[in-house]
């Protein structure tokens, strides 16, 4: 009977404490609902600067790509920017923009492994910093301090000629895809340094350690830890060196006049004025084109970086 009464007590217990359980989770998920109300409260005044400055000229340009002069639905825009030397524009953009994001992506890896390895907090922070500022340098500038260095009367020609070297008799020009490429790395590397510092860093002694008491050489272990560990961000860095190749106009524009064939140098110089008739809405077309383009990339970059993320935890 004791015993009997002792399990019905505690049958009345449970039950009664079961009784309370919908409103104590009622209250938990109403406070967890405040908390993230609050929580967008403060996302709120980036979400309207991404909707002003972002969403809407790229719906307006998307919109008005598919009108004429007249203000009516048509094709033609699209069709006039996928030939001729429009679709060339766009080849170009894109091997330029793949060939300096490779180039950076892989220069830079071996330079943040470097800044990584070192124990000088001096260097490091010389470096981060330095990276910084390289990494938003650009535009008319940058292309002048290229042109008074390796252009055609820069300090670096002049002294090879004199050495005996002339640079641009053996087919090298500043003003041409590859000075471009060249030109392109002295932003893009900086930024690849600066993107794949934290996920080297993040890479534990402890797994080194590990590998090497198992008897794994230091190259066994890039090859089967390291690599596999680093090749989702090194993918979502170089997306993003390709984006801001591929977006780069002023520095292309002010080195070159606009003698190669790329889409924000045509852009720009629709945007100029130069239309032809029936090209009223030529521009916007080109313009839908490189935001579908930075779409994808946008879109690879998020999944990649998703991976990334798993291990970065």
């Amino acid at each position: 009977m004791a015993v009997t009464d002792e399990l019905r007590s505690g049958s009345d217990s449970v039950s009664g404490g079961g009784g309370d359980a919908p409103a104590d989770a009622g209250r938990r998920r109403r406070s967890w609902r405040k908390g993230r109300w609050h929580t967008s409260i403060g996302a709120l005044p980036f979400l309207v600067y991404v909707a002003l400055f972002l969403l809407v000229p790229a719906i307006s340009v998307v919109a008005t790509a598919f009108k004429n002069g007249n203000g009516q639905f048509t094709m033609a825009n699209f069709d006039e920017a996928v030939h001729g030397v429009y679709l060339q524009s766009f080849i170009a953009s894109i091997k330029l923009s793949f060939a300096s994001a490779l180039i950076a992506a892989v220069v830079g890896v071996l330079a943040a492994l470097a800044v990584s390895a070192t124990d000088n907090r001096i260097v490091r922070a010389l470096v981060t910093a330095g990276s910084g500022v390289f990494a938003n340098t650009g535009g008319v500038p940058l292309a002048f301090s290229f042109i008074a260095t390796v252009g055609n009367f820069g300090v670096v020609t002049k002294l090879l000629s004199s050495a005996g070297f002339d640079l641009y008799a053996h087919g090298f020009s500043l003003y041409s895809v590859l000075g471009l490429t060249i030109v392109y790395q002295y932003f893009l590397i900086p930024l690849m340094i600066l993107i794949m510092i934290p996920p080297i860093q993040a890479l534990r002694k402890e797994w080194i350690d590990a590998s090497a008491s198992l008897g794994a050489s230091r190259f066994q272990f890039w090859r089967w830890v390291g690599i596999p560990l680093l090749t989702p961000p090194m993918l979502a860095a170089f997306i993003v060196l390709f984006t801001d190749a591929f977006a780069a106009y002023a520095t292309a524009e002010a080195l070159t006049s606009g003698t190669i064939p790329l889409v924000p140098i045509q852009l720009g110089s629709l945007i100029s004025g130069n239309v032809l008739a029936g090209q009223t809405n030529l521009g916007d077309a080109l313009g839908a084109g490189m935001i579908v383009v930075v779409l994808v990339a946008a879109l690879l970059y998020a999944y990649v970086q998703r991976k990334a993320s798993k291990w970065l935890r």
